[in-house]
């Protein structure tokens, strides 16, 4: 292992407003994240503001004439909506909960796709209501579901999920476009041609395109490629029988960032060039116009412009380990021990002349698993009550985050030019308390 030292260089994965300070702290947005875990409390969610409106306009350069929907379920709220708004993405929700706190904030619903493999009465009920721009059928059962919620004389629009065979992803647990996974309807076994002719005959549902999601953390561009060329084979082959052609077409997201010093994330540029190439070659040999291409970014967005930030509760060194704790752990980020993603810590607030030393950074949750990082280079005299962040947090951290053991989920704040701002208060043990209703 490379024990890296902790240098401006490392700062890398950090927002592109992090700036490392004297005496050892980093400001975020302006914000030095000392003053913010002194006023706000640990653990704690740093959100650079620009950040995710930056990389909402790189999307927009890349993919001018595409339709881009935030994929939510990597961190959503009010303020982020608003965010998002103004820089002209969509959004991409996977329940009726995110789809009203988005139209709550102001998102207009027509901007919105709903997702999910298993839609609830009320996560169709809510999308008929609220009038979204599009629902993504994931079964056949699911069509018949919808059809009987749309009111007389109405027609709504859908996309029908396709598996196209295409397996990509850093772990097991995040790939979704191959076989034998619960997601979407398949082409190998005539699912998706199923699904297709049951929408176009049902009067009150509109078929506007073909989607698919083969995976997350996809750094290269080829699974995109393949994944587009399957969809564009459908859209002809639909097409050709039915005389439709079909308008859109969603390769969904899963665009990989960089989360580890070295890594590299997808290049954006590259992905619309070849995609655009790609398209533009399929439509003409198949005498087809080019449909709309939509994308559903999550992670890309907002991983980040996140930092977590963290309080050292305990060192023990054993025989051959040793253990740093800290006041956080799997309650806030329950993602290294769901499918080992990465997670790379630095001393904060202090200026420190120890060597760096591996050490099991671990959360205080009452779990063995509860392990934030495993052999991490920290320095040698880390001590309680040292300030401790890891960058890359802004997505599928606090959004997935819980209330294991009664320890309430972290506040969040937003930073810019040097102001902090509070966008969700911690979870107190009132929060908690009031659900139980003690019978």
């Amino acid at each position: 292992m490379s024990l890296l030292t902790s240098t401006e260089a490392d700062l890398a994965l950090w927002p592109d407003s992090a700036r490392l300070t004297a005496d050892g702290d980093v400001r975020v947005g302006g914000v030095p994240l000392t003053s913010a875990a002194e006023r706000y409390g640990t653990p704690l969610y740093v959100l650079d503001e620009d950040q995710v409106r930056a990389r909402a306009r790189a999307y927009r350069a890349a993919f001018p004439d595409a339709g881009v929907h935030y994929a939510a379920k990597a961190f959503l709220c009010r303020a982020l909506v608003r965010w998002l708004d103004e820089e002209g993405i969509g959004l991409d929700v996977c329940s009726a909960g995110e789809l009203e706190l988005a139209v709550a904030a102001g998102f207009p619903a027509d901007r919105v796709l709903l997702h999910g493999n298993a839609k609830s009465p009320r996560d169709l009920a809510s999308a008929l209501r609220l009038g979204v721009g599009r629902v993504v059928l994931d079964s056949v059962g699911e069509i018949t579901r919808l059809a009987a919620l749309v009111p007389p004389g109405e027609r709504r629009r859908v996309l029908v999920r396709v598996v196209p065979g295409i397996s990509a992803g850093h772990h097991d647990k995040v790939r979704t476009g191959d076989e034998d996974q619960k997601f979407g309807l398949s082409l190998t076994d005539g699912s998706a041609q199923h699904a297709v002719a049951r929408v176009l005959a049902t009067p009150c549902l509109e078929l506007t395109g073909l989607h698919c999601h083969i995976g997350s953390q996809i750094a290269e561009v080829k699974p995109y490629l393949a994944a587009q060329r399957r969809l564009l084979g459908l859209r002809a082959r639909i097409a050709e029988t039915y005389g439709v052609v079909l308008p859109e077409i969603d390769l969904g997201g899963g665009h990989a960032v960089a989360q580890r010093p070295g890594e590299r994330g997808i290049d954006l540029t590259d992905l619309a060039r070849r995609l655009r190439a790609e398209l533009a070659e399929s439509c003409r040999a198949a005498g087809l116009p080019e449909p709309r291409l939509l994308l559903e970014p999550g992670r890309a967005l907002v991983a980040r412009a996140g930092v977590a930030v963290y309080r050292v509760l305990a060192v023990k060194r054993t025989a051959h380990r040793v253990f740093v704790a800290v006041d956080g752990g799997m309650g806030d980020n329950p993602r290294p021990a769901l499918y080992g993603a990465p997670c790379v810590p630095r001393l904060v607030g202090r200026v420190s002349t120890a060597a760096p030393h591996p050490v099991d950074l671990v959360g205080r949750h009452c779990e063995a698993g509860d392990v934030l990082a495993p052999a991490v280079p920290l320095p040698a005299d880390i001590r309680p009550g040292d300030l401790v962040a890891t960058p890359v947090a802004g997505a599928y951290q606090l959004s997935m985050a819980s209330a294991y053991n009664l320890h309430g989920r972290p506040p969040l704040i937003a930073t810019r030019e040097g102001t902090p701002r509070l966008l969700i208060r911690r979870e107190e043990p009132d929060d908690l308390w009031l659900r139980d209703l003690g019978g």
